[in-house]
């Protein structure tokens, strides 16, 4: 029986083991996707209690503590930190099989150097062992970036956001790792929500336009983009319900976008056709400014209303939409590649059963411009897991060119979360290692080494053009 989390955790063949202990270990990490604070990057924050830095805000652990009976004090509640983390104790426990219970394991050896089992009877153990740690300086936001060799990361700002932080990053050269802004325009996008016209009077302030039309909106779009380019922004990301293909004309768009600015509530299909040519606008401005286009899709999200009437959003009440809008993903990309204005895109759905369908669409738009210029994007939110990234990888293999995908990203808002890089490349160094010694691929470790180390950080480095 093998050792849990022995050094080989997840490596089953030698030619697994090599790949990573030699190869993708070596790596740094690149993250350019996640939801961690600037702010406590700038200030170099030290957290007081591992509770902090494990289960605030971290709504993937606390879906598995409501399923484990836990009340919501000791979830998002009044509860001290210390009773919270006993919950949490508690619950990773019966957590068998979860990758949640390997992130955990993982982080509590590369960090704190536990190398025995959290329950509700080792927890005062953990508590004050991690907590102890936490106190050193090797243990604030920077250090633990540091300590997990991160080189890049990409936080996820709103074309709102003054970005005083990310300033006050670049403007320290006592630390020398890349924080960049990544473009999140939803709430410019999200026409039916009904803040929409309270934020298009923030973004007339911050972009000193007045925006009393579409074309006025699409101005301050390009001027806030400007900013966000001018600190380092390479990546664009979109959260949607689905894609859907809704041409119209100028003139049908400046009535939608009047309508709506009156207070008036749209029809579902002017609220699409809205959606579409933001979209399309947008794809635009990315291709222009050599930028990569994100899209995140297949998520129905703040299914408990009564929870979220309490605590908002991003609080673990999302779930897979089954929309997969194949036809609509291929039209979009089209209408963009049309008039050779289609940038550099991934696709990511959330919805496992798309991973074909995206595969396929892909390489209806691959051209010399770029290296797989059209990518599926990594497992995502339900699907980080070992099947997911499985599947996706296998998927990816079997319709375009897995040498070439981008890789990995946390997703997170934790700073311990850079483990997850070292469990998608020991599943990675698995599945290509086993196809080695099934006599699937030759045994070239020149060409494998190249492959691995590409897809663990070289390809995403070209493929944003960070400068590094």
């Amino acid at each position: 029986m093998k050792k849990f989390l022995d050094k080989d955790f997840l490596l089953s063949t030698e030619t697994a083991k090599e790949l990573f202990h030699k190869y993708a270990s070596k790596k740094p990490i690149l993250d350019y996707h996640c939801h961690i604070d600037p702010k406590e990057i700038a200030c170099d924050t030290q957290f007081e209690n591992i509770s902090q830095v494990w289960l605030g805000g971290d709504h993937y652990k606390w879906r598995i503590m409501r399923s484990n009976g836990v009340n919501e004090k000791y979830i998002t509640g009044s509860a001290t930190d210390r009773e919270k983390f006993q919950k949490w104790a508690e619950t990773i426990e019966r957590a068998i099989g979860s990758p949640i219970y390997h992130w955990s394991y993982l982080e509590l050896k590369r960090y704190f150097g536990y190398e025995g089992v959290l329950n509700s009877e080792t927890a005062e153990e953990v508590w004050t062992l991690c907590n102890t740690k936490l106190h050193e300086k090797s243990m604030s936001v920077r250090g633990l970036i540091k300590q997990s060799g991160v080189t890049l990361i990409c936080t996820t700002d709103d074309p709102v956001d003054t970005l005083e932080w990310h300033k006050k990053i670049k403007e320290d050269k006592s630390f020398d790792v890349q924080v960049l802004p990544a473009w999140r325009p939803d709430k410019m996008l999200n026409i039916e929500q009904s803040s929409f016209v309270d934020y298009i009077n923030q973004l007339s302030k911050i972009s000193n336009i007045s925006i009393t039309s579409f074309a006025a909106l699409k101005k301050a779009f390009q001027k806030r983009l400007a900013f966000f380019i001018s600190l380092g922004c390479r990546a664009t990301d979109h959260a949607l319900e689905y894609i859907m293909y809704a041409p119209s004309s100028e003139s049908e768009i400046e009535k939608i976008f009047a309508k709506r600015l009156k207070g008036n509530v749209l029809a579902k299909e002017e609220e699409l056709k809205y959606k579409f040519a933001f979209m399309l606008f947008a794809g635009k401005e990315y291709s222009q400014n050599d930028l990569v286009m994100e899209l995140h899709y297949g998520c129905k999200r703040n299914n408990n209303t009564s929870v979220f009437d309490k605590l908002g959003p991003n609080t673990g009440h999302d779930c897979i939409s089954n929309f997969a809008p194949s036809g609509e993903v291929a039209d979009f990309l089209n209408a963009l590649d049309s008039t050779d204005q289609l940038p550099k895109t991934i696709i990511y759905s959330l919805n496992p059963n798309d991973n074909a369908i995206i595969g396929s669409i892909l390489g209806c738009f691959q051209n010399d411009s770029a290296l797989s210029k059209i990518q599926q994007g990594s497992a995502w939110w339900f699907n980080d897991h070992k099947t997911g990234m499985i599947e996706q990888l296998t998927s990816l293999a079997n319709l375009d060119i897995l040498s070439n995908f981008v890789g990995m990203l946390t997703d997170s808002r934790s700073f311990l979360s850079y483990t997850r890089h070292e469990y998608f490349r020991r599943i990675l160094c698995n599945l290509i290692g086993g196809w080695v010694e099934n006599g699937e691929y030759p045994y070239d470790i020149k060409i494998l080494s190249r492959i691995i180390s590409d897809i663990s950080y070289d390809n995403a480095v070209r493929y944003f053009k960070f400068k590094l």
